[in-house]
């Protein structure tokens, strides 16, 4: 009587197998940022309050206000909310790769961009 014929998927071929166990493992990713800096805290926190959606005074500490205004910035913009700024948020406040030539031009349609309500939609 024949031997019934095992695919290549079998288990029992691969668990006998010296390839499947020499095989490295890809070494896990790093983790994403989780804490933002301080000071870019600080500078997201004042161009928050600046703008009208956050009060007080910019504490360098992502907290829920932080949180909370941020995601109101997102949603008002129609952008998907979320706790971290993306880089839409980041240059619709102003902190984009061009801020600083931006904060040269003070007056300018920039400055009138990050207020919400004003400026081109």
């Amino acid at each position: 009587m024949p031997r019934a014929h095992r695919g290549p998927t079998s288990p029992r071929l691969f668990a006998s197998s010296k390839h499947a166990a020499s095989t490295p493992k890809p070494a896990p990713r790093p983790a994403a940022q989780r804490v933002i800096d301080p000071a870019r805290a600080t500078q997201i926190q004042s161009a928050l309050i600046k703008s009208g959606y956050m009060s007080g005074s910019a504490t360098g500490v992502w907290d829920a206000q932080t949180e909370t205004a941020m995601q109101k910035l997102q949603s008002d913009n129609g952008w998907q909310t979320k706790i971290v700024p993306d880089a839409r948020a980041i240059i619709k406040l102003g902190l984009g790769p061009n801020a600083s030539s931006a904060a040269e031009g003070a007056g300018t349609e920039s400055e009138a961009a990050i207020k919400p309500g004003v400026g081109p939609q």
